[in-house]
């Protein structure tokens, strides 16, 4: 039997994941993707990060692409607001990449 999954499910299970990220540490949206078995669909992860501002639980400043740019951060209030809540966590930021990249990275489990 084929199953189709929702829009909403898919999204519900990448802020299961995003949920899961430590303090201090970022994945990205390609991560995310494999990790739900669904390896191409990074941009659909993105999707789910940018439908995700409202819920107070999903720390999507935690997510960027996979070069550690914060390509997310236009959908956060302020120009600067991504940039500034990981730098709270310890992450060094300048020309909105992340300094050390592979140090503050975090693999999801499958």
């Amino acid at each position: 039997m084929e199953s189709h999954t929702s829009p909403d499910s898919f999204f519900e299970r990448v802020y299961s994941i995003v949920r899961q990220i430590p303090y201090g540490k970022v994945t990205s949206y390609g991560a995310i993707a494999k990790a739900l078995g669904a390896a191409r669909s990074a941009r659909m992860v993105g999707w789910a990060m940018n439908a995700s501002h409202g819920l107070e639980n999903v720390p999507a400043h935690r997510v960027v692409n996979r070069k550690g740019l914060l390509t997310g951060k236009h959908h956060f209030e302020g120009t600067q607001l991504m940039q500034q809540l990981l730098e709270s966590e310890g992450i060094k930021i300048q020309n909105n990449q992340i300094v050390n990249f592979e140090k503050y990275y975090w693999e999801p489990k499958t």
